[in-house]
């Protein structure tokens, strides 16, 4: 019998649910409201991404069979698509194989920290897959000889695998002083710019205005803010910024976007080697114009003040609520967002290649791929290796990625083939695909040298326009600081 308290909670809970349905009906109706619901929807499904106040797990009690039950820890999907679609393979191979698995979703933030206090206590997962493993966990990990060898896995596969992307889980374990694979890559994604088509139509522009080379494409958004501004304060409406950056500590797009600048303007980090390079005056300088073109934007007033604050999810709010007009972001997660809505999707937003290097050059794009795991000390590395085998099939990974909406790319050469990908009319998809396939790409430098995975874990560069913005030191000074940072952080790995 369902008790009093418990009936009273499910009520509020359905009442809850009524009204958000009579307030979407009512904002539905009214045609002026419309980017109002679309931000709405869009930060509900954000906020579910970040703040999951706990896990979601399958059906499979403790009563089963403890050995043929693996425990997988992933990331909760940024939409429901992609949680259907993990489950929907792990169905398959439940069926396929006799065994079970008992899966738990959590949010990426919640997942990271979950992961560090299993290793601490020693209750560890079976398989593991983050969206941060790749930069946070696994060069780390590897290093301390704590991730299992998955070299038998990936060897049936080898050659369906781009030298670069296995480069990617190629690490040093310095407990058994060998390199080796220590996770299967999964999917890959990059570094897209999104804004609003619309917001060009309103001021008599289109996207073939849009210049290429380097300097009058960034030039160009900061008169969309001036034209947008002059026609606003006529039509008393908010102000709209003209580039929606990160300047956060908090914010790993911090990071990921002032790495991107720094490619642009070839300052290498790690020297052949893999050794710091940052001894080169070149180098310093280099960091030191990059960090001054960075900054210049915020200080001409074409950023949100509020970017010195935001987290993770947030250059995606301010673009889907309209309060910016472009962003970079790290995957295809904003026009997910609005997937649902045909009109926002293929005539509003619009998905951008960056402009050519400041020496007239392509530019190459840097990726992220993720990537699965587990720990050297899983009692079941059978078992789960079994379902690694299973997972990395192209064609099971290949249906995954699809089913899951796209957000994420394949690694495998042979998913090239398939037309959902290379015939794709999605306007989001196949520009994606086009970087991956006629561009040049590289891993970020955590892949060559695993210290400086910890350069993104301290944020090292968000610390760094963070005290010129809000501290008000040079970017000389604040460039000198960041390459001492660095230098520790190699130093303390070793």
């Amino acid at each position: 019998m369902i008790s009093k308290r418990k009936a009273t909670q499910i009520a509020q809970v359905i009442n809850n649910q009524q009204g958000v349905k009579q307030t979407v009906n009512l904002m539905l109706r009214q045609p002026s409201r419309r980017y109002v619901l679309i931000s709405l929807l869009a930060n509900l499904i954000i906020a579910a991404c970040t703040h999951t106040p706990k896990s979601e797990q399958s059906s499979i009690t403790e009563s089963s069979n403890d050995s043929k039950v693996l425990k997988i820890w992933w990331d909760k999907g940024f939409t429901q698509e992609e949680d259907e679609a993990l489950k929907q393979l792990i169905n398959q191979w439940e069926k396929q194989s006799g065994n079970k698995i008992k899966l738990f979703l959590y949010s990426t933030d919640e997942l990271t920290r979950r992961i560090q206090r299993a290793i601490l206590a020693g209750n560890l997962p079976d398989i593991v897959t983050s969206y941060t493993a790749d930069r946070e966990l696994i060069p780390r990990l590897s290093w301390e000889g704590k991730l299992a060898d998955v070299s038998d896995v990936i060897e049936p596969l080898k050659s369906l695998y781009p030298e670069k992307i296995l480069k990617t889980v190629q690490f040093y374990n310095n407990v058994a002083q060998k390199r080796s694979y220590y996770a299967l890559p999964m999917s890959q994604a990059t570094i897209h710019i999104f804004y609003w088509r619309d917001l060009l139509k309103q001021i008599g522009r289109r996207e073939s205005d849009i210049p290429k080379n380097w300097d009058d494409f960034w030039e160009f958004w900061k008169q969309m803010q001036d034209d947008l501004q002059t026609k606003q304060i006529a039509d008393k409406k908010q102000k709209i910024y003209g580039l929606g950056f990160t300047f956060s500590i908090g914010a790993a797009d911090t990071y990921y976007f002032f790495e991107q600048i720094l490619e642009a303007y070839d300052v290498p980090i790690l020297d052949s080697t893999d050794k710091l390079f940052l001894d080169d005056p070149k180098v310093r300088q280099g960091i030191i114009n990059s960090l001054k073109w960075y900054t210049k934007f915020y200080q001409q007033g074409y950023v949100p003040p509020d970017a010195v604050n935001w987290l993770n999810p947030d250059n995606n709010r301010s673009l889907l609520n309209r309060s910016v007009v472009m962003t970079p972001n790290n995957s295809l997660s904003i026009p997910s967002a609005v997937r649902q809505n045909p009109d926002i999707y293929h005539q509003k937003l619009g998905i951008l290649e960056f402009p050519n290097k400041p020496n007239g050059l392509p530019m190459r794009y840097l990726i992220t791929v993720k990537q699965v795991f587990l720990f050297a000390e899983s009692k079941k590395q059978k078992l789960a290796k079994e379902f690694l085998a299973y997972l990395i099939q192209p064609e099971v990974m290949g249906n995954y990625l699809k089913v899951s909406g796209g957000r994420h790319l394949p690694v495998l050469t042979s998913a090239w083939k398939d037309p959902f990908w290379v015939g794709s009319k999605d306007p989001y998809l196949s520009t994606a695909v086009k970087i991956f396939l006629n561009k040049e790409t590289r891993p970020f430098s955590f892949v060559q040298n695993p210290a400086y995975s910890l350069v993104l874990k301290e944020n090292v560069w968000g610390k760094a326009l963070h005290r010129i913005i809000v501290d008000g030191i040079s970017s000389e000074q604040a460039a000198d600081e960041a390459i001492k940072q660095i230098k520790q952080i190699f130093a303390q790995w070793q």
